[in-house]
Parts: structure tokens; C-alpha cells; sequence
């Protein structure tokens, strides 16, 4: 498994915890290296957004989370992303109802966006650092690693190959559905590809060619056994 080669393709603070993410979490081979690193880079939009964005329009919530916003409900909660949470997140993943807000302070975050009570107190628990009190920690501190934590769920899924099925099976494992699949296949070409090929050769480990003087100077040694 090729890391340097994913310099200028992901940020470097990502590649430099990757070490880490393969020793802790067994995400240890060049495929599920491949699938992990692309499901991250499309569920966070290049390893940018940490933290779920949900300020939806009234129109989107009625779209995206029909059973949770019949009539005009979703008029009262457009454009505010507390209340949102805490209705779609409220009662389930470990959290308590709507009224506790729970769903806004266990909202989706890191690269694979864990989302739930239920997910940061099992991943607490795993890296043995409290982000049950300090959920914000998942975000600023533990992207990459909270997103490794919740793959291991999806490693079965991984090691099963690289096709378009089999991507498709670890998609569904992250995003619930299959979201994005076809740029999730790309990135994942993109990524097996980079893993497995050779080192991209450096000014460093180029070795120059002999100059005309150097080639004569050298076939005149070996003719004469002399040494210019």
C-alpha cells in the first residue's frame, strides 16, 4: 500500500493519520484502504465538511424526511438547523426525544458524519476519550478516526472486492442508501489506482544521465585499465 502517493490528492493532516487508522482500526489493506479513503472523500466533499449541514427549506425537509414532517410542519422548522436535528434524530440512535435536543448535540459529524448517542458513546468507549460530554471532539479532533471507527462495520463489505457491486454493497453500508454512487466508483478507481502503483520518481531518486566526456573517459579506463 502506496501512501506517498496520495500527496496532493488529500490533505496532508488526513494522510498524516492514516498510520494510525491502519494500526488501530484494521483498515490494513490496499482495498479497503481504496473503498474507506473514497467514501470519506465523497461523504465530507474532500475532506472538507466535519459537521452535517442540515438548514434545509421547508420544501427539502418535506423531500428528504417526509414521515417526519407531515402538513406544514416543516414550514416552523425551515432554515433551523437545532430544531431540525432534533426532530429527525429525536427518539432513536441512543437519543433521547425532541424535546432534550439530543439530536442536535449528537448530530452527524467527522468524515463519515457519526451520527447518534448511541455511535459517539461505542466510539468513546473504543479510542477511550469522552465524546459522549464533548461531542464537539468528534469534529476538531477524531474526523478520520471516528469515520475509521464506523467503517469496521462496512469492512465485510470491503474485502469482498472492487466491483461495481461491491462498492456499491459498502455505499449502502455508509450512506444508508446509494447516494452519490457513481462518483463514489470513480473515487475509488482513483484511490486503488493511487495505492497500488509505484513511488512518482523525485529530482532526488532520478538518476541522471551520463554526459559524452563521462561515457569516454570511462571506456578509455577500460580499455587501458587507467583511471582518469
Amino acid at each position: 500500500m502506496n501512501l506517498n502517493n496520495l500527496k496532493g490528492h488529500i490533505p496532508d493532516n488526513v494522510i498524516a493519520q492514516i498510520p494510525n487508522v491502519i494500526k488501530t482500526f484494521k483498515i490494513d489493506t490496499t482495498l479497503r484502504m481504496a473503498h474507506f479513503l473514497s467514501q470519506c472523500y465523497y461523504e465530507s466533499g474532500g475532506f472538507i465538511h466535519v459537521t452535517e449541514n442540515l438548514n434545509y427549506s421547508a420544501i427539502s425537509l418535506k423531500r428528504n424526511f417526509p414521515k417526519h414532517f407531515l402538513g406544514n410542519l416543516a414550514d416552523s422548522y425551515a432554515k433551523k438547523p437545532e430544531k431540525i436535528a432534533s426532530r429527525i434524530y429525536g427518539g432513536r440512535l441512543g437519543n433521547g426525544p425532541e424535546a432534550t435536543r439530543e439530536g442536535f448535540k449528537y448530530l452527524g459529524r467527522g468524515y463519515i458524519q457519526l451520527t447518534g448517542k448511541d455511535n459517539y458513546k461505542e466510539f468513546s468507549d473504543s479510542i477511550k476519550v469522552d465524546c459522549v460530554n464533548n461531542p464537539e471532539l468528534v469534529a476538531t479532533k477524531y474526523p478520520l478516526a471516528s469515520a475509521a471507527w464506523f467503517f469496521t462495520k462496512c469492512l465485510e463489505y470491503a474485502d469482498l472486492g472492487n466491483s461495481y457491486g461491491n462498492i456499491t454493497s459498502v455505499t449502502e453500508c455508509v450512506n444508508g442508501g446509494t447516494k452519490g454512487l457513481n462518483e463514489r466508483v470513480k473515487l475509488f478507481d482513483e484511490f486503488y489506482k493511487l495505492l497500488n502503483s509505484e513511488p512518482t520518481s523525485t529530482p532526488e531518486n532520478i538518476t541522471k544521465p551520463k554526459s559524452f566526456i563521462r561515457l569516454l573517459i570511462d571506456f578509455v579506463n577500460k580499455i587501458f585499465h587507467t583511471k582518469l
